[in-house]
């Protein structure tokens, strides 16, 4: 009959399994608080609620949208502050980075215009001229 140490290969196998998932699991969570405060999750965040302020919007209005965490991180990014937020058609696109932007589209048939505010003001200035023709 044949005796081994059976104790001491379990005991290793189970460190080893257990340092595997530590490893794993943080780098899951350093992968999701890399996200979660990025240029993606602030893209699809501005052009959402772009979209809705233009839907709930009256012809004549100016809104002012503080988009100060979003310009600072697109020039960090090195993104042109006159191309963060644009409107094409019944489309607003936000882009913070080069590599990234967001669409997102709007129902109502508006005439919109929008600008980033004079320096050094962290706003964008969305303007509603009325409504389009045809």
């Amino acid at each position: 009959m044949f005796i081994t140490k059976k104790r001491g290969t379990l005991l290793l196998e189970n460190v080893i399994f257990i340092i595997l998932n530590l490893i794993f699991l943080s780098v899951l969570i350093l992968f999701l608080f890399k996200q979660g405060g990025g240029a993606i999750t602030l893209e699809q965040s501005y052009a959402k609620n772009i979209a809705l302020l233009i839907d709930s919007a009256k012809p004549v209005m100016e809104l002012r949208l503080n988009m100060e965490k979003g310009m600072e991180l697109a020039e960090k990014n090195n993104v042109p502050l006159d191309e963060i937020v644009q409107i094409n058609d019944n489309i607003v696109r936000v882009k913070l980075s080069e590599k990234s932007g967001y669409e997102y589209s709007f129902f109502n048939n508006l005439d919109v215009t929008v600008y980033p505010d004079v320096a050094p003001n962290p706003y964008y200035i969305i303007k509603i001229n009325g409504y389009k023709n045809g």
